[in-house]
């Protein structure tokens, strides 16, 4: 236990010094009835019930000087959550059009709801690369940003499959924007890209992995997944999944975050403030003495 102002505890000298006048003082008026004179041995008790009833309040003042003082205790240590940047790549090309678009979205929505405190945005990419949302914690910003990305609305030169590129892309704003906390990309595309393969996907890992940056593809569509993206995902310590659907999509995004839970560190304990015990020392304190001025008590008649 710590005191957030331990110099007041000097003035407990004063409760002290005043018990001692308490103890020594004298009988006063001796009656027959009363605890001093003949048969004060057999009352001795009573002397001393007398005295602690008088020496009630010198507690009282006692422990309202250690309050006074600031009794505190060191809580459970206080927690912090380690931030995740997660970059969301999403193909904008034309054959994501229609219905993958549209459960592709309705994931990534629910997805940004489960990762709460974490910083995310958003890029588009097809031939070319935009990035639509920079890193952020206000993830509505990310759902309201959505409907932007409906490939139905994109110029002709975002026609193509360019996922290296793509990744490259992120690579280079995450290097910028994610100065701390951890890097994942979450890429969801429906093709096959036409910049990976022969060895050109173990050169963009390698980047990606140099970087820090963690890859999660998902192959929206009922074909398997490229196997360019299996090789690269696994090199960056990530992984590549398929979703046919809006189930098995909302279900590849659950395992990704149960893959990538929030992280918290432990940033030092909490002073917390300690009266309980002294309040309930000095509510016992008057009920001591309430009893005694009530029932027993120095009479000098």
């Amino acid at each position: 236990m710590t005191f957030t102002h331990p110099w007041v505890l000097l003035f407990l000298c004063l409760p002290v010094i005043l018990l001692w006048a308490v103890a020594a003082r004298g009988a006063g008026i001796v009656a027959p009835v009363d605890h001093a004179g003949p048969g004060a041995k057999d009352r001795r008790w009573l002397r001393w019930a007398l005295g602690a009833f008088d020496a009630a309040p010198l507690g009282i003042m006692a422990v309202a000087l250690v309050v006074l003082a600031g009794p505190q205790t060191l809580q459970q240590p206080k927690r912090e959550r380690l931030l995740t940047n997660i970059e969301v790549c999403i193909d904008v090309s034309g054959s994501m059009s229609g219905r993958n678009y549209r459960i592709a979205s309705e994931a990534i929505e629910e997805f940004t709801r489960a990762r709460e405190g974490d910083a995310m945005g958003l890029t588009m990419f097809g031939t070319a690369q935009v990035k639509w949302l920079p890193l952020t914690k206000d993830l509505q910003a990310l759902r309201n940003a959505m409907p932007f990305a409906n490939p139905d609305n994109q110029p002709a030169h975002m026609g193509g499959t360019a996922i290296g590129a793509a990744l490259r892309f992120c690579r280079d704003n995450m290097e910028i924007e994610a100065a701390q906390g951890d890097r994942l990309i979450v890429l969801v595309s429906d093709g096959f890209s036409f910049d990976l393969g022969q060895g050109q996907e173990y050169e963009v890992a390698e980047e990606l992995k140099a970087a820090g940056i963690i890859v999660y593809h998902i192959h929206v569509d009922e074909s398997e997944a490229p196997a360019e993206m299996a090789e690269l995902t696994r090199i960056t310590g990530g992984e590549s999944f398929r979703a046919a659907d809006a189930e098995s999509l909302k279900q590849v995004f659950g395992h990704i975050d149960r893959m990538r839970p929030a992280r918290f560190a432990s940033v030092g304990t909490v002073p917390m403030d300690f009266f309980g015990p002294f309040a309930w020392t000095s509510l016992a304190l008057c009920a001591v003495h309430a009893l005694g001025l009530a029932w027993l008590r120095y009479t000098p008649w």
